[in-house]
């Protein structure tokens, strides 16, 4: 959709993707810390709902839609809703899959994040809780076997995501768009 300061939304979106997140950690904290989210579900998973490479890699994906397919959908009497919605929605289920992998990957992966989230032991990430177990929680000794076969388990979710999803990239690429 066209409306007045898109342009500078997206230089907007474009420039969060160039800062560091190491230099966002202590704001995100404040701003935690401020909202009474600190130690809390909360704090753990609502910063990562959206993040600006999920709305860059959709706005790519729905600029490239051809007008000619909401144009026929608009003749057929469809509102913008429905045309987003039946038409256009289901065309983006390689973006909205190649999203979900990357998204599931990088929260899973989230070390920072849960560093300056959360305190409670009970709260701890699986990554949070890898790097307790190596850094010594387990006492005096290397458990390596221990240590790598924890790493090994926290591998398998991802991999399982990318596995199941990962037959929709190319055979739905262009269900749903125009024949012509």
């Amino acid at each position: 959709m066209r409306f007045r300061g898109r342009g500078w939304l997206f230089a907007t979106v474009v420039a969060v993707m160039a800062v560091p997140p190491v230099v966002l950690l202590i704001p995100k904290f404040l701003v935690r810390n401020q909202l009474g989210m600190y130690n809390s579900y909360a704090g753990l998973v609502v910063p990562l709902l959206a993040d600006a490479a999920g709305v860059f890699i959709m706005k790519q994906f729905f600029e490239s839609v051809p007008v000619r397919v909401e144009e026929a959908a608009r003749i057929d009497g469809a509102s913008v809703f429905r045309t987003f919605w039946s038409v256009v929605l289901p065309m983006a289920k390689p973006a909205l899959i190649t999203l979900t992998i990357l998204s599931f990957q990088g929260s899973w992966n989230e070390f920072p994040h849960s560093l300056v989230a959360v305190q409670d032991p009970d709260l701890f990430t699986l990554p949070r809780g890898l790097a307790d177990l190596v850094s010594g929680s387990l006492g005096k000794g290397s458990q390596y076997p221990l240590k790598l076969g924890a790493a090994l388990l926290a591998t398998i979710p991802v991999a399982i995501i990318f596995v199941v999803f990962q037959r929709y990239f190319v055979r739905d690429a262009n269900d749903g768009s125009d024949k012509g």
